[in-house]
């Protein structure tokens, strides 16, 4: 039996057999710069397409120990580049300078460059040297096109935001590659990844971008282009993954350009069906972005006349009947008419008692009763010299209705009762949010939950704001306050479901699997999808806000079933049956449905969805990120990390199918909502991970100490039982 010598003698001999015969064009021109150790210039070739990723590795460390450059898979050695970078520099530019014909020199060196850049301060550092100018013009050779495009993209990853706008400036370099190599899948990768990068920082963001920069992508030519490459049966998933972040960048802002190219709309609807639940949720997110350029508000107020006339010609019999089964006092179109009619009159009655107290008390009773309680009226009177109607002041400080509120609410406070403060503060929130001046509403509510937290309304102004997260939070504690009217638990129900499924889609397409963020995305996911099978179950069949629900249910439900839903939707006919009735509610009470930015992606998808799956679905099944050959990113802090693992989807397989190592199709992991309960509060369900722990049992979770102390009296038992059941074990 061989002892530990013989071991380590024949691990030599195994690591000897694997050393790397590296093969090199020796330049015909006379070497300048320093000179390069025999081992890169012992053998000359006609071509380099047999190189591998190990003889790239062997490459860059023979260049880098030549150069004595430190270790760039360390801290220390990015460090003592820093440190040392004008004269680092300068060795590898000499290298670089002296030898223009030999595309491998300057190949590694482009390669040295990439690792570096893993740094951000020395990537900084390298762009001000000119570092594009170094890379670009290989990726135009064909002996080192693919380590110049595995640089680019190793780069642009690992960019700032300038980097990679000025990258997207150097797009037509990267679009002719693509046009004159059709077959050159490996190219393509590298090619598409870099833009879909690159576009990240100079396409999608908030604002419009600059023109220059689609003027760049040469959109007519490269969306094509993309999209070919990924009905090739070659193509790898990071081509795939890539070329759906590329596109799913451009609805936004470059919405006419993929709409000129349906093939674009087609992949990403089909991508909604493949088994990776993270790439279904982009594509959503994606379809919807490209219909926000012609995004229509909804409208925040009913005409009661026109309501009126409606409900006087009667409505539809099958309309007709859905009132009489869920009881007309308990509809909306019903309340609406209810609480305008005494709107109306205690406007009047004021005129003649001149009583702004009681009428205070009146428009607080009124407002949480319905959303159009409060409307913009006012007193008016004929103008006998012109004829025409004149809105007057009858000796009121105030000509126009919805001015009484702030007036009232001050009325109010003035007979200094603590217990009408609420129906004050709440005045001046109605009276606020009509005027949208919705920050003062918001920074009022908060103080009012603070003098009140059982006080449903000032819950439902909190879900108003721009803070998403908060506005969640809050909607899910209204819910839980008992006393709500049914009109504010709706809206409370309603504006849950909508921000829940908005952050759903934010934070599954910005996760990793088995991250925070992936886990909250699917605590959203279920708290969104409850929600609205609560709401539409239970909410008046009249309720305007029945048809949002709908949309983000439908929405929500496609990215959420993905693969399992059949190619004809027939498994949702139900609620595009109820979204038709929500929109014949809204049609006969007087208004068009309105074109909203989600209505429109929820039309386009169930248009497309049968003919895109057709077409797409073959290559949408193949999106799997569990066999995701993910995008090598350098480790500084491990040695290991070398140039063959960083360069290691970087095949050459000569005629071989680049992707024989990767299943074709593979399901994703159904997830569970199980999990999802861990990171709900206790006590108002809002999904959270960073919840706390309950200090007896260490089961339950809350938001903070408020949701706690609410959910005391209910938790107590449990608690105390729990806490008992821990002592005897």
């Amino acid at each position: 039996m061989p002892g530990p010598r013989a071991k380590r003698n024949n691990a030599a001999k195994k690591n000897k057999s694997k050393t790397v015969n590296v093969a090199v064009f020796v330049p015909t021109e006379s070497l300048r710069g320093p000179p390069l150790p025999q081992s890169l210039q012992h053998r000359a070739m006609n071509s380099l397409d047999e190189l591998s990723a190990d003889d790239w590795d062997e490459i860059v460390r023979v260049m880098c120990d030549h150069l004595k450059i430190p270790d760039l898979t360390k801290r220390s050695g990015l460090k003592k580049v820093y440190n040392n970078f004008d004269d680092i520099y300068k060795r590898i530019d000499d290298l670089f300078s002296a030898h223009p014909g030999n595309q491998i020199i300057r190949g590694g060196v482009v390669a040295i460059y990439a690792k570096m850049s893993a740094d951000s301060i020395l990537r900084n550092l390298l762009f001000q040297k000119s570092l594009l100018a170094k890379i670009l013009p290989l990726v135009e050779k064909d002996n080192s096109r693919h380590i110049a495009l595995r640089a680019l993209t190793t780069v642009t990853h690992h960019g700032g935001t300038d980097i990679r706008k000025e990258i997207t400036l150097h797009a037509p370099t990267i679009v002719k590659v693509l046009q004159d190599h059709p077959d050159d899948l490996h190219a393509a990768e590298f090619a598409i990844s870099s833009l879909a990068h690159a576009v990240t920082a100079s396409i999608d963001e908030p604002q419009r971008p600059a023109a220059k920069y689609i003027k760049a992508l040469q959109l007519p030519t490269l969306l094509p282009i993309v999209l070919d490459f990924v009905a090739k049966p070659g193509a790898s998933l990071q081509l795939l993954h890539h070329a759906l972040e590329l596109c799913g960048h451009l609805t936004q802002h470059c919405t006419q350009e993929c709409l000129a190219y349906p093939a674009v709309i087609d992949f990403l609807i089909a991508s909604i069906r493949s088994p990776d639940l993270h790439s279904r949720f982009y594509a959503l997110g994606a379809v919807i972005r490209l219909h926000k350029s012609s995004l229509d508000p909804e409208i925040l107020f009913n005409d009661p006349g026109t309501l009126m006339t409606a409900v006087q010609r009667g409505l539809p019999n099958h309309l007709a009947e859905l009132i009489v089964n869920y009881g007309p006092a308990r509809c909306e179109s019903t309340m609406t008419l209810r609480t305008v009619a005494e709107y109306q009159r205690a406007m009047l009655q004021c005129v003649h008692d001149r009583d702004l107290y009681k009428l205070g008390l009146t428009l607080a009773e009124l407002i949480p009763r319905n959303e159009f309680s409060i409307n913009e009226g006012g007193f008016q009177a004929v103008n006998q010299n012109t004829g025409k109607p004149e809105f007057i002041s009858p000796g009121l400080p105030f000509t126009m209705w919805a001015d009484a509120l702030p007036v009232c609410a001050k009325e109010i406070r003035q007979r200094r009762r603590s217990s009408e403060e609420d129906l004050a503060d709440m005045l001046d929130l109605k009276y606020f949010v009509i005027r949208s001046r919705l920050p003062e509403a918001i920074a009022l509510a908060k103080k009012s939950i603070e003098r009140n937290p059982k006080f449903p309304y000032f819950y439902y102004i909190m879900t108003l704001g721009s803070d998403l997260e908060e506005g969640l939070r809050y909607a899910k504690k209204g819910l839980k306050v008992k006393n709500a009217t049914p009109f504010v638990h709706y809206v409370l129900l309603s504006r849950a479901i909508e921000i829940a499924g908005n952050l759903a889609i934010c934070r599954i397409q910005e996760s990793t699997i088995g991250d925070r963020k992936w886990e909250e995305g699917l605590s959203l996911l279920s708290s969104a999808l409850d929600d609205a099978h609560i709401y539409l179950a239970e909410a008046p069949p009249d309720t305007r806000h029945r048809k949002s629900v709908l949309y983000w249910f439908l929405a929500l439900t496609l990215a959420d079933k993905g693969p399992e839903l059949s190619e004809d939707l027939k498994e949702l006919d139900k609620y595009v049956d109820q979204l038709k009735i929500a929109d014949e509610f809204y049609a006969v009470f007087g208004a068009d449905p309105p074109m909203s930015q989600l209505r429109q992606a929820q039309v386009t998808i169930f248009e497309r969805y049968q003919s895109a799956a057709q077409q797409w679905g073959h290559i949408a099944a193949r999106f799997d990120s569990t066999s995701i050959d993910h995008e090598h990113v350098v480790q500084r802090d491990r040695p290991e990390d070398q140039l063959a693992a960083w360069l290691h989807d970087f095949r050459h397989r000569n005629g071989d199918d680049i992707d024989d190592d990767l299943p074709e199709k593979s399901s994703h992991p159904k997830w569970s909502t199980n999990p999802a309960e861990l990171h709900k509060c206790s006590w108002c369900g809002n999904p959270s991970a960073v919840l706390r722990r309950c200090g007896g049992c260490e089961k339950a979770r809350y938001c903070d100490a408020s949701c706690q102390k609410s959910a005391w009296s209910e938790h107590k038992i449990e608690c105390n039982s729990r806490k008992a059941s821990g002592s005897s074990v």
